[in-house]
């Protein structure tokens, strides 16, 4: 006897269900690590809605290599909160180079709602994922620019020289989006973008290029992260 359609849906409510008690039990613990803060019920819920729309999505669509729920929590959701020490404070506008499944820059503006994010995503699938996020958690401030960086900066002049920060998580070899980062920088902003694992050789930029490596120690399972800071010269 086949189950019913109803039978399907209880077990699939069930299994959300069980999935959520772990992620906000990973989510608190990692918050208080990284934030020094429990997750707000708010925060708690735009997380946990993020989820589910990302599980589900990923079911058809190869956005992450992730698919356990803890594992997309802690690798993907609070990895990106790690970004938060160098964000400017207030108000400010930050870009997310390469934004995939919104990692780093949604998280970001989950837990900074007062920042203004522009998401830049060149596969026009992601860039469908990611209006239905932004939608679904009726994120304000925050646009999402379907192409490639370099043509887009490009073609509109709006963009360039006109962000206090852009962010970026694995999205192209470093040595390669450098100069774009740059070009969407005002003077006295940050390119912030996550290295390679600690131990790994480091990408080489530019000669002279007044950067930093900083190393960030975070939950058991990841440790160390090494993060690029660059400030675009005035």
């Amino acid at each position: 006897m086949q189950p019913s359609k109803h039978s399907k849906n209880n077990k699939l409510h069930g299994s959300w269900e069980r999935a959520r008690t772990d992620f906000l039990e990973v989510l608190s613990r990692g918050f208080n690590q990284i934030l020094q803060r429990p997750p707000s019920p708010a925060e708690a819920e735009a997380f946990s809605r993020y989820l589910r729309l990302l599980l589900q999505w990923n079911r058809v669509q190869h956005l992450t290599s992730y698919r356990r729920p803890a594992d997309i929590v802690e690798k993907l959701f609070l990895d990106s909160l790690l970004f938060l020490r160098w964000v400017p404070p207030g108000p400010a506008r930050v870009l997310d180079l390469g934004a995939g499944a919104g990692i780093p820059g949604l998280p970001l503006k989950i837990v900074k709602p007062e920042i203004t994010l522009t998401l830049v995503e060149a596969r026009r699938r992601r860039v469908s994922f990611l209006t239905a996020v932004v939608r679904e958690l009726c994120l304000e401030g925050v646009s999402v620019l379907e192409g490639r960086a370099e043509d887009l900066v490009e073609a509109a002049s709006e963009l360039r020289s006109a962000f206090d920060a852009v962010v970026t998580r694995a999205a192209a070899p470093l040595p390669s989006i450098f100069p774009v980062a740059m070009a969407f920088l005002r003077p006295g902003g940050w390119f912030i973008a996550s290295g390679p694992p600690v131990g790994k050789a480091l990408p080489r930029l530019p000669p002279d290029t007044p950067c930093r490596w900083e190393s960030v120690s975070t939950h058991a399972k990841i440790g160390k992260r090494l993060f690029l800071l660059v400030e675009k010269a005035d």
